[in-house]
């Protein structure tokens, strides 16, 4: 496959584009929030979802998201898509990562070994205007400081700031050079020395443990929590229903099946990827229940080691449905959803996990997966925990790492001229994450009362 290069049109030529562009779409309209006409029943969107589930977690997809309507918005991006498709939309395209709300935000090791802060879910990433990520997260923001009970003028404050936070990075990205923006990551040591001129010396602390339980949460550690050692290796501790070992007659056959599709995922890694893994032995697979949009969809975790007892890798093999943002965009004609996924993380991330990769499905399964690792150096903040003041950090921090992967794969010069150095597009988000957070609330309620 040849690939021609095309110089990209000068920056002037975007910046002007992207000015011109308020006069179809203005930067106001993204404030006003109602309900389009002929709107879907929420209960029946995720009801249409649930087919494609796991009959048996269906229950507890539904128990995770309805703890709170700040849960109910982390599980209902296909909702939320159909309402930012059918508002204002610029048009101004990025890889969106179409499930950007705080809770999919935090800690990861990169290649090099040292903590880095970003998105760390993108099984909704797709092509899509740079505009509705935003407001997935400014919402979240909202919906996440009211259910601590923060009072309205604390949670507006707060999603406020996640765009004047991206609008002004976007505007910083648009002026650097594009190698400074491709290296450019949030790592955990910057983190830190932000946070330390505007938190007390205490809540410094409480992030600072943050960083240092993600750094535990090393293969050892997993091995420890998830594994226990037998007679014939080391095999994978059950929890029912979150890890579920395979039955005795099903095991030879998803066993056989891994081994089946291990070259299909070998071939989606780089070569000295590919030798490393080599190294490790399989010992045993379970099916493990993650998150909370994603429950019901497959994922398992496997079992590798070394030579040493001490060297064991454990890979989550994870199932990649069709983004909730397919049906409203038209995105790249990916062979498979698990490619779609990892080209996606690629792409956003400023460090990816070394073991990234994918494989079509075949055999009794016929789905698509994609394959990370599991809990290497990964963590986050509790965001249930936080005062106003730690929520609007890190709506900030959230929001410069979602300027920064949008600048890496859209044109920053139109977005920022888009946007502007006034705060037209702040007022709008805000007036829009107060509007949205009181249809979530409805929403949560019309399918919590759907279920009983």
């Amino acid at each position: 496959m040849s690939v021609v290069f095309e110089p990209p049109v000068p920056a002037g030529e975007r910046r002007r584009a992207g000015k011109r562009l308020r006069s179809d779409v203005p930067r106001g309209a993204h404030g006003q929030w109602e309900p389009a006409p002929g709107r879907p029943d929420p209960a029946e969107v995720l009801a249409r979802q649930d087919a494609t589930r796991l009959p048996d977690l269906v229950p507890l997809r539904y128990e995770r998201m309805l703890v709170s309507p700040f849960t109910f918005l982390r599980g209902s991006a296909a909702i939320m898509a159909w309402d930012l498709a059918n508002g204002p939309r610029t048009d101004l395209m990025v890889v969106a990562c179409g499930d950007a709300h705080l809770a999919n935000f935090g800690l990861f090791a990169g290649p090099d070994r040292r903590l880095v802060f970003d998105l760390n879910d993108f099984d909704e990433v797709h092509r899509g205007p740079f505009e509705w990520d935003v407001k997935r997260l400014a919402v979240s923001v909202a919906v996440a400081s009211e259910d601590n009970g923060h009072g309205p003028k604390e949670s507006r404050a707060a999603a406020r700031d996640v765009a004047t936070t991206y609008r002004q990075m976007m505007r910083r990205a648009a002026d650097m050079p594009a190698l400074d923006l491709w290296y450019l990551r949030l790592e955990a040591d910057e983190v830190v020395e932000r946070l330390r001129g505007q938190l007390t010396k205490r809540q410094v602390g409480f992030a600072e443990k943050s960083f240092a339980k993600a750094e535990q949460h090393t293969q050892l550690g997993t091995l420890a929590r998830f594994a226990h050692r037998t007679d014939a290796g080391f095999r994978i501790t059950e929890d029912p229903p979150l890890v579920v070992g395979l039955q005795p007659d099903r095991h030879k056959e998803v066993t056989d099946l891994l081994r089946s599709v291990m070259g299909n995922y070998l071939a989606s890694l780089d070569s000295d990827r590919r030798q490393l893994l080599r190294r490790y032995r399989f010992q045993d697979i379970a099916r493990k229940v993650v998150g909370v949009g994603s429950v019901g969809t497959m994922s398992f975790i496997a079992l590798f080691v070394g030579d040493r007892v001490d060297d064991p890798l454990f890979l989550q093999i994870k199932e990649a449905q069709p983004s909730v943002l397919a049906p409203y965009v038209e995105g790249l004609p990916y062979p498979d959803q698990g490619r779609r996924v990892v080209d996606g993380q690629r792409l956003i991330q400023s460090a990816s996990d070394p073991f990234l990769g994918w494989f079509t499905g075949t055999g009794p399964f016929g789905r698509d997966f994609y394959v990370r690792q599991l809990r290497d150096k990964k963590g986050g903040f509790d965001v249930a925990k936080m005062r106003p003041e730690g929520m609007r950090i890190y709506a900030q921090l959230c929001a410069t790492a979602l300027a920064r992967a949008h600048a890496r794969t859209g044109d920053p010069a139109a977005i920022a001229a888009y946007l502007g150095s006034g705060t037209v597009f702040d007022d709008a988000i805000e007036r829009w994450a107060a509007g949205y957070a009181t249809r979530n609330r409805a929403d949560y309620e019309r399918v919590a009362a759907s279920r009983t």
